[in-house]
């Protein structure tokens, strides 16, 4: 009588976690093995070799040889799994024990060459719980030394660059960020166009015009994308260091850091795109965007909207309530009449707001233009007087900066803390005081917060008077030479216009300055 014999169907499975050149060459050492392995054995046929490069245990996720193979087994076209261990299958003890009896269960065997050990075996599934426990320890602790060398990495001021999708920079030849001209005007272009007023979908909307891709390449800009751009402190020449972190080695799931690890600061860590009062003045106008609060009953929410069509929609207000004006068509014998109205008024009648005008826009315009052209034609001897006076009250609000101070205190505080640590290295735990450290620490993070605060300052001081330099640069340009009406122009001269009556409006300049002007037909 003749036997016949099943041929098994057999898989093998390899993988290396990283790409050096070192652990390819294990890989290609591992398909040849399983090749040569699976066609020397009496009964077993070679299925197929699945093998992943680069790519991590922890998670079968991005494994897809791995679940190419796992198909393969629910389509039958398997009966066995080779490999070399627990640890190249899963370093993840619930994905290895799930994988191993969704195998099982489908009636496919799966052995561990260097644990010995089958899935079919009884108690294997105690062996395997085991040994995956050990993988999964060895990639928390790898995980814990990468993080370790990141953290002091970071606290020496070393920075990273990504340069994949960020405009602005590429990889010099020192191996050192260096600034790609073509796209550092772009960056000058979004900065600007958003210190003038425009919104992020104006700047969007212009670039698409101008045929500018995106920093991905596409045609199309995400409003996220220039309101990254504009918050990015790298493009100022800064970094800051641990902005996301990785809650955990299995799930690898990337959080913003509001404060759960620790982030550093490093300064001119590379060459700046942008000026650094420029991108303090950009960050303030930021958050007066983000910041407006809605200023209409009829408004579905409490957050205002930034409106860059008009900039008398953001300056002009009512001289009696506070409250903003609207701009307003009326209609009258057929003809349409553009006017502003106290909002107040629109939406309340005289219940809050008694006497104020509704303001021709013609007539409004033409009084504004007159306040700064008024003023651009001053003698320069009293412009250049206004700004040395403004420029005096700004120096006289600096309080003592003592930086250098703190800065020396604060690199003592970690000298001592190290000597702390060096003599319990060579000595015992028992050498640690923990009460010192403790009050080291506690002052440490008072200093750094007064260095914080002197820094602010100075910050804020440097925006206000780049403000005033680009007043009266602006001033200067147009003495003498008539204007239309320009809400780019006014955006960038007014703090408000004061709708005092229906004769007369104030006009305030940035930076103080006042204008009383007639409102005249």
């Amino acid at each position: 009588m003749k036997t016949h014999y099943r041929v098994l169907r057999v898989a093998a499975y390899c993988r290396v976690s990283t790409k050096q050149e070192e652990q390819l060459n294990s890989y290609e050492n591992q398909v040849q093995h399983y090749t040569e392995r699976i066609n020397s054995e009496n009964g077993w046929t070679l299925e197929g070799i699945y093998a992943d490069k680069g790519i991590s245990g922890t998670s079968v996720k991005n494994r897809d040889e791995f679940n190419r193979m796992i198909r393969r087994c629910k389509q039958g076209k398997i009966d066995m799994i080779i490999t070399k261990s627990i640890a190249r299958f899963a370093r993840n003890t619930v994905d290895c024990l799930k994988y191993v009896r969704l195998l099982n269960d489908l009636g496919v065997d799966v052995y561990f060459e260097e644990q010995g050990i089958h899935s079919k075996q009884p108690g294997a599934e105690f062996y395997i719980t085991i040994y995956g426990s050990i993988a999964q320890s060895e990639s928390e602790n790898i995980s814990a030394n990468i993080k370790w060398g990141k953290a002091q990495a970071a606290r020496e001021g070393k920075v990273v660059f990504r340069y994949k999708n960020f405009l602005g920079y590429r990889k010099g030849e020192d191996g050192q960020p260096e600034i790609v001209p073509e796209e550092a005007e772009t960056i000058r272009f979004i900065y600007d166009r958003f210190l003038a007023g425009d919104s992020l979908k104006g700047i969007a909307k212009l670039l698409e015009e101008k045929g500018i891709k995106s920093p991905t390449g596409k045609a199309e800009w995400q409003f996220s994308t220039i309101q990254s751009i504009l918050s990015n402190e790298r493009y100022k020449g800064d970094a800051i260091i641990n902005k996301t972190y990785i809650t955990d080695c299995i799930s690898k799931k990337v959080r913003v850091n509001n404060g759960e690890r620790p982030k550093y600061y490093v300064g001119n860590s590379h060459p700046a795109i942008i000026d650094s009062s420029t991108f303090g003045r950009v960050q303030e106008e930021l958050a007066r965007r983000s910041g407006k609060r809605k200023i209409s009953r009829k408004a579905k929410t409490e957050q205002g909207k930034y409106s860059s069509k008009y900039a008398l929609t953001e300056l002009l207000v009512c001289g009696e309530c506070k409250s903003a004006y609207r701009r307003c068509t009326w209609t009258a014998s057929g003809k349409k009449k553009i006017v502003w109205r106290c909002i107040n008024r629109i939406e309340y009648a005289k219940k809050y707001c008694h006497n104020s005008p509704s303001v021709e826009e013609s007539v409004l315009q033409r009084a504004v233009m007159a306040a700064i052209m008024e003023t651009a034609n001053q003698n320069a001897e009293v412009l250049r007087t206004l700004k040395t006076h403004i420029g005096m009250g700004l120096a006289g609000e600096k309080s003592e900066d003592n930086s250098i101070d703190l800065q020396i205190r604060i690199a003592e505080i970690d000298a001592e803390f190290k000597k702390m640590l060096d003599r319990v290295s060579t000595d015992t735990i028992e050498a640690f005081d923990e009460e010192t450290a403790t009050r080291l620490m506690n002052e440490k993070s008072r200093l750094q917060q007064q260095l914080d605060s002197i820094a602010d300052a100075e910050q804020r001081r440097e925006n206000a008077k780049s403000r005033l330099d680009d007043i009266y640069t602006i001033l200067d340009g147009i003495k003498n030479r008539p204007m239309e009406y320009d809400d780019q122009i006014v955006r960038q001269l007014l703090e408000c216009v004061v709708v005092d009556s229906k004769e007369q409006i104030t006009v305030i300049f940035k930076g103080g300055l006042k204008s009383v002007q007639p409102l005249t037909e």
